[in-house]
């Protein structure tokens, strides 16, 4: 049975880039229209030359190594450029995920769920670099998310338990967030169908190790594994995440991290 529920909250690329438009008229900011929307920095050897180095080659060789796929690792790159607010290189790895297999409605629905899971401001942070690379390669609505698609169906039996155990720890501390937690998150953001629930999993588990939020690991962790993702494929996630969200934030998650994986 598909579940659906009325308070549903229509969130997709389109409204984000309205909330960018309106930021940006209240700051007067504005997109430079004659920058390279995948372009790097090119003054890395002019200043830290040992980093280029790095870069050239152990950075390099996360891409080339095919135990996460190139696709996976683009998604997860985009997250955590997205869960961190670091929007100057986000151009240049949306383009090269485009490049490796994502599609723009998975990399839309993504920074619609790290809306959630990272927070308003670096979701929307996010648009303006990514518009440019859709405009750039002429990426238009009809390849993004609908606003009120079909909902997945959803594990009743598992959501009962997760909405019983959030009620009892925090119901009476604030009945408003479980509410919007049981009826905005669950039963309509995790069950929209742009994204796959192992890789809607595997990003908000990206978007946790990013803002260390450690706590909140376990449970998304061993939804993803339930979803699809392996083992093997967590061993060298954790390492592509230590080059890109930092060594601490990944020794901080990796305890959790380790105990998930061995209670399975």
């Amino acid at each position: 049975m598909t579940h659906r529920h009325p308070r549903r909250l229509a969130l997709s690329a389109a409204a984000l880039t309205a909330g960018a438009a309106l930021l940006a008229g209240c700051t007067g900011g504005q997109a430079t229209k004659d920058a390279d929307p995948t372009a790097r920095t090119g003054n890395v050897g002019s200043v830290a030359p040992a980093l280029e180095q790095y870069d050239a080659e152990q950075v390099q060789a996360l891409w080339d190594d095919e135990s996460l796929s190139a696709r996976d690792r683009g998604l997860v790159t985009i997250a955590v450029h997205v869960a961190s607010g670091s929007t100057d290189d986000l151009g240049f790895y949306v383009d090269k995920a485009l490049d490796d297999g994502a599609r723009p409605a998975e990399v839309s629905e993504t920074i619609t769920h790290l809306g959630f899971y990272a927070g308003w401001p670096n979701a929307v942070a996010a648009v303006d670099p990514v518009a440019a690379v859709y405009e750039e390669r002429g990426i238009d609505a009809s390849e993004l998310p609908e606003t009120d698609p079909e909902l997945l169906d959803q594990d009743a039996d598992a959501e009962s338990a997760r909405e019983t155990d959030v009620q009892d720890q925090h119901g009476d501390t604030s009945q408003r967030l479980v509410d919007a937690t049981d009826q905005t998150v669950f039963d309509d953001l995790w069950l929209r169908p742009g994204l796959e629930p192992r890789d809607r999993s595997l990003v908000t588990v990206v978007a946790l190790v990013t803002t260390g939020q450690a706590d909140q690991i376990p449970y998304h962790l061993g939804r993803a594994m339930d979803s699809g993702l392996t083992a093997e494929e967590v061993d060298p996630l954790m390492e592509h995440l230590a080059y890109f969200t930092g060594w601490p934030k990944v020794f901080t998650a990796m305890p959790v991290v380790t105990e998930t994986l061995e209670s399975r």
